[in-house]
């Protein structure tokens, strides 16, 4: 029998989930409890020149700036605190939060919000990459608008320039994404003996413990935050719980009442981060045989309004911009740039899928301008064990691309198709190769995070796995239980993991980043195997462990220089489509995909991650067009936002190819992110080959098509 670690068992959480019994925010009883509705901004820029409030009835209360308690700071503690809790004055993007309306009732709580004015002086606004770095309006963010300006070098491009045969130049783009998390934002706070207590839907329970203190003066100690059963996140539910609950925090101070927001669907998808808009340019030096000396790339993001954390998803998207290929010399510029936009935030992938769609789409264009078949052109200049990454880190694994390619040309017929479906024939099939590094970049785990798990062992014969790392839909509550249960050789009901409360656990550190198996499940493996050596089962022990690098790494955060993650996870795929000459719309045909991601904790549960994150990337690459109009999006329901169904993509045809990783738990890396990455390239690709002109932005909708074809 095959008693293997990837064995699937069914999910600890999916009795409860699937009978209805698991309690969401929405479910939960507190006594006398308010609702709150947030009251906004109606401009994207201006200036706050006063509220003007309907006449409050009895127990109905407004909240804003002017309410926070003494020794309080009108400011959300995130990487930086540049994002109010209220707008006292200037105002930054259309939405923004200006007070908290309290009361018991919540339709008249709607009609009252409905009546409140809020006066502004307007400015002109920026809304696009471009316009914010022309500083449309004058700048809101120092005197360049830009969050973060990060410069990386490789080799010595500036030679390879001056001696190229030919320069090729190229520009790709991207647009915003809505995390469409089936469980819209939600958080309840209340005051409890001196304490100011949170439910939060959230992926970070100890982030909003940081967020909310300054604006009611408070020590972490007397702020506690319970992660209720989460539907859903993406990225989405990081950062963007601060800002509600930071306004929670002042209307609890002041009213000693608990007090809950949830957001219904429009308001979610009105005024919510999302996926940061991205522009790469890229400049690629060729020499007389057509080979690749050099690239020149410039990365620009649109962060909104407010800084939250796009200089991080920045450094993803340039450590991502050369994805797997080893190119000897590169110069890579990357910039954040500010505008009056809902900010943006983390989302799947974290800044990795821009750069990859980049990259991708480049060396696909590379190839069709020197008329050489894609896969066999990229293949080319795969990285191998021992070669250098953009930030001239070491790769230190075995690259195992190339078995993973010959698998999946052969599951998709690739060859076969490629000859059947010549350049414009409506018919199109393409690949796309990609990278993930696990875990906070470069020294980041250690020097910021430095993550704890606490294991404890009853004389019953259970035990608990205590930690800050949410089960929010990805299956973690399963993984860490089946780690716990294997290395302490007991039953998996015996193991206990509860949602977190920063009462009670220690801080493992944000559940973000492809960090939580190979980094927070390495943590489990070994308090595990500690608690083993001294707990026989029969008394009460406890055992807790903190993270430590692995000892090869180097990083230099001012210079970016050296390995930027201890580990990658590498992915393969390929997609098939037909597109229709009158309509332009496109049929997926087939989607075939291999990841390599150490070994799986449970492959059921990483095959779901599969079938998710590629039908979404798929969405992205696709379907998912999300404008601004007026400094708002003009689509903020599920009718006028596609996203997609069972109905519009195929099945997945996914395998994996294991190699262990040592220092993550049973050989295991990061899989969550990593399957987004790829497949929205390798659709723009298969589309671009369909129709026989070069696909340079997606979503490709059908309107685009026509725009290429028919231009």
């Amino acid at each position: 029998m095959n008693d293997s670690i990837s064995n699937p068992v069914r999910r600890v959480d999916a009795y409860d989930k699937a009978a209805g019994y698991a309690q969401y925010l929405a479910d939960m009883k507190f006594e006398g409890l308010l609702y709150g509705r947030l009251i906004r901004t109606p401009v994207s820029r201006g200036v706050l020149t006063g509220v003007e409030l309907p006449e409050m009835p009895e127990g109905y209360r407004y909240i804003s700036a002017a309410d926070i308690p003494p020794g309080g700071e009108n400011r959300i503690q995130m990487i930086k605190s540049d994002w109010p809790v209220f707008v006292s004055d200037t105002v930054r993007y259309l939405g923004q939060t200006v007070g908290i309306l309290t009361g018991p009732d919540r339709q008249r709580l709607h009609e009252l919000a409905s009546k409140i004015t809020v006066h502004c002086r307007t400015q002109e606004a920026a809304y696009t990459i471009e316009e914010g770095l022309a500083c449309r309006g004058g700048a809101i963010h120092g005197d360049d608008n830009l969050f973060a300006d990060f410069h990386l070098k490789k080799g010595d491009p500036e030679a390879a320039f001056s001696q190229a045969d030919r320069i090729v130049e190229d520009t790709l783009e991207t647009g915003f994404q809505e995390h469409v998390y089936m469980e819209p934002q939600g958080i309840t706070a209340e005051w409890k003996e001196g304490k100011l207590v949170f439910h939060a839907s959230c992926q970070c329970p100890f982030y909003i413990r940081k967020a909310v203190a300054p604006s009611v003066h408070m020590p972490y100690e007397n702020i506690i935050v319970n992660q209720t059963t989460t539907g859903g996140a993406f990225g989405g539910k990081e950062h963007f719980p601060d800002v509600i609950a930071s306004a929670l925090a002042v209307a609890v101070y002041v009213l000693r009442r608990p007090v809950q927001v949830i957001f219904d669907r429009r308001e979610d998808m009105l005024y919510t981060v999302k996926r940061h808009p991205s522009q790469v340019l890229f400049r690629t030096a060729l020499d007389a045989k057509g080979r690749i000396t050099a690239m020149d790339i410039d990365a620009r993001l649109n962060a909104g309004a407010f800084e939250s954390c796009s200089p991080i998803v920045l450094q993803r998207t340039i450590f991502s911009a050369n994805s797997v290929y080893d190119i000897p010399n590169v110069n890579i510029r990357g910039r954040a740039v500010a505008t009056n936009t809902v900010p943006s935030d983390a989302f799947r992938g974290f800044g990795a899928p821009q750069g990859i769609f980049a990259a991708e789409m480049h060396m696909s264009h590379l190839a069709r301008e020197l008329g050489t078949e894609e896969s066999e052109f990229k293949r080319k200049y795969f990285l191998a064990k021992g070669g250098k990454t953009v930030t001239n880190g070491t790769v230190r694994e075995e690259v195992l691309l190339e078995q993973m390619w010959s698998r999946a040309a052969e599951l998709s017929g690739y060859y076969e198709k490629l000859k059947a479906y010549p350049p414009g024939s409506y018919r199109g099939i393409a690949p796309a190769f990609y990278l993930h590094g696990g875990g906070f970049t470069g020294s980041g785990e250690q020097e910021i995070i430095n993550g704890k798990v606490r294991i404890t062992g009853s004389k019953d014969g259970s035990a608990e796995i205590l930690l800050s790392n949410v089960e929010m839909g990805q299956g973690t509550a399963t993984t860490f239980s089946k780690i716990a249960a294997r290395v302490l050789d007991i039953p998996l009901d015996r193991v206990k993991i509860a949602n977190p409360s920063t009462a009670r656990v220690p801080d493992s550190g944000p559940t973000v980043a492809s960090r939580s198996i190979m980094v927070v499940g390495k943590l489990v493996e070994r308090a595990a195997s500690q608690l083993r050596e001294r707990w026989g089962g029969t008394s009460d022990e406890s055992v807790l462990v903190q993270y430590e690098h692995p000892p090869w790494i180097r990083w230099d955060q001012e210079t970016l220089q050296g390995d930027a993650y201890p580990c990658f996870s590498w992915g393969v795929c390929i997609v098939e489509v037909s597109v229709d000459p009158g309509t332009w719309e496109v049929e997926t045909l087939g989607v075939w995909t291999g990841h390599e991601i150490g070994r799986a904790i449970d492959e059921a549960i990483v095959h779901g991650q599969v079938i998710g994150g590629v039908n979404q990337a798929l969405g992205y690459g696709g379907l998912e067009k999300l404008e601004l109009s007026g400094g708002g999006f003009a689509q903020h329901t599920l009718a006028d936002y596609s996203i997609p169904t069972s109905l519009d993509f195929p099945k997945v045809t996914s395998f994996l190819v294991e190699n262990p990783y040592e220092y993550g738990p049973f050989g295991a890396k990061g899989a969550g992110e990593l399957v987004f990455d790829g497949a929205a390239a390798a659709y723009a690709a298969a589309v671009q080959r369909a129709v026989d002109r070069k696909v340079e932005r997606i979503p490709a909708t059908p309107e685009y098509i026509m725009e290429i074809t028919e231009a």
